[in-house]
């Protein structure tokens, strides 16, 4: 896999505790996951303002240059990224799953796909192999189970926290390596100029009502594994069969009302 073209993109994230400006996790990840694959021939990019300095943790891991496709601030990243994957022989593109910081939607690895023509692996925990133009990868599922897919190139995979960890970053290869500046034509993203941000809190989690006759009933009922059994596979339906059951799941939740 040493003659694979690997780009990943990156964005600044933001400390879960006191919200200063670090590398992401997920996209740390990606570029881990990057190295491993080319080495240090591994193209990372990045699409916003170069004098952010949290960008030279990522050149900490053992990268010697980082690409700056410059924007200003709350331009929209996509139409950029778009026009310089679409020109490079990028075969392999790594994102994380979310970003960290700005509207942190999750969907730029889709919207990227499918401007870009390619298919999209969600939750990539490792590539295996590389052949014929095909990838043998393996997809992170919940609860710690795997699943091989085989994937034509080129393709994007988002990385979620089933990859492996990032390696520390170094002070002094982050000073060393290079931020090349390309200037890129920004885009207006209307929905970001209207939105007001706030920090995503995580949904509560429902408390099962336990009946029992003595403390320790209610003892073993609150220790107990969870086991799942309410959802269910789609496969082989039709797409707007899919919507529908996908919105009924949404309206049952209370996420659509």
């Amino acid at each position: 896999m040493t003659d694979l073209h690997v780009v990943a993109l990156v964005s600044v994230g933001a400390h879960p505790t006191s919200g200063r400006p670090r590398r992401a996790e997920q996209d740390a990840r990606a570029v881990e996951l990057g190295l491993r694959l080319s080495g240090e021939r591994l193209q990372v990019v990045h699409a916003g303002d170069a004098s952010d300095e949290a960008l030279r943790a990522y050149l900490g891991m053992g990268l010697p240059s980082l690409t700056v496709l410059q924007q200003p601030p709350r331009a929209d990243a996509l139409p950029a990224l778009v026009e310089h994957l679409a020109n490079s022989p990028a075969q392999l593109v790594l994102t994380g799953s979310q970003a960290e910081t700005g509207e942190g939607s999750g969907m730029l690895p889709y919207l990227l796909a499918e401007r870009l023509g390619w298919p999209l692996v969600v939750g990539l925990a490792d590539i295996e192999s590389v052949e014929n133009g095909q990838a043998l990868v393996l997809q992170a599922l919940p609860r710690g189970q795997r699943r091989r897919l085989r994937v034509r190139l080129p393709f994007l995979a988002s990385v979620d926290n089933g990859a492996p960890a990032a390696r520390q970053s170094a002070f002094g290869p982050a000073r060393r390596g290079q931020l090349q500046v390309q200037e890129a034509a920004p885009a207006d993203d209307p929905l970001l100029a209207v939105a007001t941000l706030q920090p995503a809190r995580p949904r509560p989690k429902r408390l099962k009502v336990v009946s029992a006759g003595n403390a320790a009933e209610r003892m073993r009922a609150a220790t107990r594994k969870a086991t799942g059994g309410g959802g269910q596979t789609l496969e082989g339906v039709s797409p707007q069969a899919a919507a529908e059951t996908i919105f009924n799941v949404l309206l049952d939740e209370g996420v659509l009302r």
